[in-house]
């Protein structure tokens, strides 16, 4: 759990970021893409402390409670990514130590990929614009149809195209959905807190391991 210092997992694991509230604060840009749907679907913009938890699920259970009708959602959707589109894929920012570990996990030997619910296209296209992009085997994410989006069949995706075994694997995220996502395939999984979800969450959902900061990585998946 946190402050735990000694090694909890062999080298050479493979490890499965979630982009999100993992490698990158994207606060503005999923946010302000949110709004940008609810206005123009003239719905109310919620709090921002709202509209940050909705950070991590997929679009889709995220407009759903909130139009009900699936055309609605979908247009919901569509709107989001307009934006997205054109300016909110660059509004993020790369998270204090993050490349730094990255890179020194790479070294390491570990294989790494990104598991997101963020549009697989998307993904790729941030991951592409990072300075550490190229250090990822590759990008799993969901689907435009919405068919894969939740974190069970995206780890599920992940483990079946890269050929992987479970139990040479570790799931790093920020959100319940990371966690569940994990566990539900029997991967190893860390929580981390510098995100959207919290400790409260991150526990609560069954996290085996939790860490305050990017650095802390280096000593957990040692």
């Amino acid at each position: 759990m946190s402050g735990q210092s000694q090694p909890i997992g062999e080298g050479r694991a493979t490890l499965f970021f979630d982009m999100d509230g993992t490698l990158i604060d994207s606060e503005v840009g999923i946010t302000s893409c949110i709004a940008y749907a609810l206005q123009k679907m003239d719905q109310p913009v919620p709090p921002q402390e709202t509209l940050l938890g909705w950070i991590g699920p997929s679009l889709r259970t995220t407009f759903t409670p909130l139009f009900g009708d699936a055309q609605r959602v979908e247009q919901a959707v569509a709107l989001y990514r307009e934006r997205f589109d054109v300016k909110g894929w660059r509004e993020h920012t790369v998270y204090p130590q993050i490349e730094a570990t990255v890179r020194a996990l790479h070294a390491r030997g570990h294989r790494l990929a990104v598991v997101t619910a963020k549009n697989e296209v998307h993904a790729r296209r941030i991951a592409e614009h990072l300075p550490f992009g190229e250090l990822f085997d590759d990008v799993i994410g969901s689907t435009p149809d919405g068919s894969r989006s939740s974190k069970p069949q995206l780890v599920g995706e992940a483990l079946q195209r890269l050929q992987l075994d479970p139990a040479h694997c570790w799931m790093i995220g920020d959100r319940r959905m990371d966690i569940e996502g994990a566990r539900f395939h029997g991967v190893r999984n860390v929580g981390v807190l510098w995100g959207f979800g919290g400790e409260a969450e991150l526990t609560e959902a069954g996290a085996g391991h939790l860490a305050r900061e990017p650095a802390q990585l280096l000593t957990l998946l040692a």
